[in-house]
């Protein structure tokens, strides 16, 4: 169970920087201090994977890595390992959206600057060969991935060579003694990350925040993962994915969405007792306190498409691994903290298998109001445990949600909060805030009452997502006084 507490949803990529994506470096440090002073309990954050296609970091290189475009220049240069000289020119980077080729090709370039410092300082290297050794079990494969991947310019891994593509011995050997310097830099990429993630986290706990971060239920084909354990998926001989994952027509897509995602081979999994799965989850919990699990309803039975589909239409729902898995986790884990994802369609086996474990399921403002009142997502309808949202990062923000939205819902929503609309975002804030759900989360967009162009995601749409960032001193007085009264006034205040 989660204590009646309040946070705040906002990736490390949306933060200011000068480096055109926020990082862990001071903006961290200061968000953390922002939280802790208007009394929240929780950082909400996405995956922090290294975004894949569509920048998304739920279609990523690997299900365990670090998102590299996340390490801050300014930690680097504090250890010695680069000089503010290093980025004396930077590119004219805009500060309100992420500019991903831009900033993976200047980071890129720092990162291998501190490559080269590291290597010849010999710095930190008793604490690099310790991470390479624990993290061996995923990080060799996915160091060797990447170097292969940058050698054949960043085709995925069913094009390459076949012996490389199907991973014959000989040729992975040769071919990881003629790329053991790119290997390495991808090590040390992943050791910086995790050197920089750890002391930001250290110092959320000091003040008090906790982390909440996201594990999706699938990995992108073109991953380390599926390369490299090909085994655990539904691929032909030729190594192609014959289903793939995606949802049906819901409230995001009348042709449902197709994620593309290859389907696990469930079966071969459970023979091995979710081992894959218990090294996913304590990789995520080195990062994080609570983890959501993204897409819960897929564990219980999933959409599975067959490859080739333009649309999500022509699937159909098939088992999924349900109580086993989770029994599984926590025969090896204990009591993991877990909130489930719980939306889209919704089955009783679904409820039954979140209930079974006592995991809080999601609630979301938005999904509440044009309809009956026994909606689900109307707070008189909420169990404690569960956690309410104003919108997620699929959806819009709150002032762009009632601003589009139809007639009828937006009279709903003033009917039932004894508004007018003016100043829905907080509005909205209040309602879950008042709620009984033992959390109540809030993206930052809609404590800064930004519109439609401050979305993160829009869910089928390929291209543009993922970009948002805010500004420096966005966040007022004003605003946190307001945050910090209603944190206080419904019983939010972060313990301690």
């Amino acid at each position: 169970m989660l204590p009646r507490s309040s946070g705040i949803l906002l990736h490390i990529s949306s933060l200011p920087s000068a480096f055109g994506i926020g990082d862990l470096g001071p903006e961290a440090y200061r968000f953390v201090d922002f939280l802790a002073e208007v009394g929240q309990t929780f950082w909400q954050i996405l995956p922090l994977n290294p975004p894949g296609v569509g920048n998304s970091p739920y279609v990523s290189s690997s299900a365990m890595a670090g998102a590299e475009l996340l390490v801050s220049p300014e930690k680097l240069a504090e250890e010695g390992l680069l000089s503010p000289q290093d980025w004396q020119n930077l590119p004219a980077f805009p500060q309100d959206r992420v500019d991903y080729p831009t900033v993976r090709a200047f980071k890129g370039l720092l990162l291998r600057k501190a490559f080269e410092k590291f290597k010849a300082s010999g710095r930190f290297q008793a604490e690099f060969e310790i991470f390479c050794s624990r993290q061996a079990h995923w990080l060799d494969d996915y160091a060797l991935f990447m170097a292969i991947k940058e050698a054949h310019r960043g085709a995925p891994w069913n094009e390459w060579e076949p012996e490389l593509a199907l991973r014959y011995p000989e040729a992975l050997e040769t071919i990881s003694r003629k790329l053991a310097e790119e290997t390495l830099f991808h090590k040390f990429s992943q050791f910086i990350f995790d050197r920089q993630w750890e002391a930001l986290r250290r110092y959320a706990a000091e003040k008090g925040i906790r982390i909440i971060g996201d594990i999706p239920i699938y990995v992108a084909y073109d991953s380390a993962d599926v390369w490299a354990h090909p085994e655990f998926f539904k691929l032909d001989e030729k190594g192609l994915p014959t289903v793939v994952a995606g949802v049906p027509p819901d409230y995001f897509s009348p042709t449902g969405q197709l994620w593309g995602n290859p389907i696990y081979r469930w079966e071969v999994l459970a023979e091995r007792g979710y081992d894959w799965w218990i090294k996913r989850f304590q990789r995520i919990l080195e990062y994080v306190d609570v983890i959501r699990v993204d897409h819960f309803r897929g564990f219980e039975a999933y959409w599975e498409v067959p490859a080739g589909e333009e649309t999500a239409i022509k699937g159909r729902w098939v088992k999924g691994p349900g109580a086993e898995l989770f029994n599984a986790l926590k025969s090896a884990l204990g009591e993991v903290p877990i909130i489930a994802e719980d939306l889209g369609f919704i089955t009783p086996e679904v409820e039954a298998l979140r209930e079974q474990f006592g995991f809080p399921g999601m609630k979301v403002l938005q999904f509440a109001f044009g309809s009956g009142p026994d909606n689900s997502h109307l707070p008189h309808n909420y169990p404690r445990n569960c956690v309410v949202y104003t919108g997620t990062h699929d959806n819009d923000t709150a002032v762009g949600w009632f601003n589009s939205a139809s007639e009828g819902v937006r009279e709903h929503f003033c009917k039932y909060t004894g508004t007018d609309g003016h100043e829905v975002n907080w509005v909205m804030a209040r309602l879950a805030m008042a709620s009984v759900a033992d959390l109540a989360i809030i993206p930052l967009q809609d404590i800064l009452g930004l519109g439609s162009e401050a979305r993160m995601n829009y869910p089928g749409r390929p291209d543009g997502n993922w970009q948002w960032r805010f500004l420096p001193g966005s966040l007022t007085p004003e605003m946190k006084s307001r945050l910090a009264e209603l944190t206080g006034l419904y019983g939010r205040w972060r313990k301690g």
